[in-house]
């Protein structure tokens, strides 16, 4: 039987941390194991309890999400945080992706889109809201399209079969289906994602699709 998912809420808004404990109380497979009203409470509580998954709110008091996440990535590395706020603005989507988290969801996601959101994060793939995933896209090929984008920091960097594997994880493939797509073993995926990582600077599947659009590496 798969393993239960251990949850951490953190939101600054008791009313969103009742709800989201509701939705997954009642959830086979997962256990709310805690809440926290800011980022500090949150480092605290994760310490304390080892969640699988934390539910990150961004703009809280003393502690903010952005920075919660970063000092979580160092001090708490097999956690994974899924961001869940209702902002999508540049200077909220960056800057979280970039912390390391592991996807971006906005608070009118349905309640199943959520659960298999908390799920996929869990696993470790990249969770994109669909309008942060189109704006993201957007935003970035833009950027990615100016003068002196694209050089050898970006596509040159990668080997073939190393843009093939980001190009299908981009477009929402888990490493099994990246793996059957490209008649490659699953563990050869996993190799090519963690060459990727480590030449763009970065620790998981969504900041790697994130710095390759930067770049102009995927458009």
């Amino acid at each position: 039987m798969p393993s239960t998912i251990r949850l951490l809420i953190v939101d600054d808004h008791p009313i969103v941390r009742d709800g989201l404990r509701g939705i997954f109380d009642g959830e086979p497979g997962f256990e709310v194991v805690g809440e926290a009203a800011d980022g500090a409470q949150a480092l605290r509580r994760a310490a304390e309890l080892a969640p699988d998954v934390v539910l990150m709110d961004l703009r809280m008091p003393n502690l903010g999400g952005v920075e919660a996440i970063k000092r979580l990535r160092s001090e708490a590395p097999d956690t994974r945080v899924l961001v869940l706020t209702t902002y999508d603005t540049e200077s909220d989507v960056l800057p979280a992706i970039e912390a390391g988290a592991t996807g971006y969801l906005l608070k009118d996601a349905p309640r199943d889109e959520l659960i298999r959101a908390v799920r996929e994060a869990n696993e470790g793939r990249a969770v994109l809201a669909p309008s942060v995933a189109e704006w993201l896209m957007t935003r970035l090929r833009g950027a990615g399209s100016g003068p002196g984008s694209g050089s050898a920091t970006g596509v040159e960097v990668l080997t073939e079969r190393e843009l093939e594997v980001l190009t299908l994880i981009a477009a929402g493939s888990t490493n099994r289906e990246a793996a059957r797509k490209l008649f490659i073993s699953e563990a050869t995926v996993k190799t090519h994602l963690l060459h990727v990582y480590a030449k763009f600077g970065v620790r998981d599947r969504a900041a790697a699709v994130a710095e390759a659009y930067k770049r102009g590496v995927l458009s």
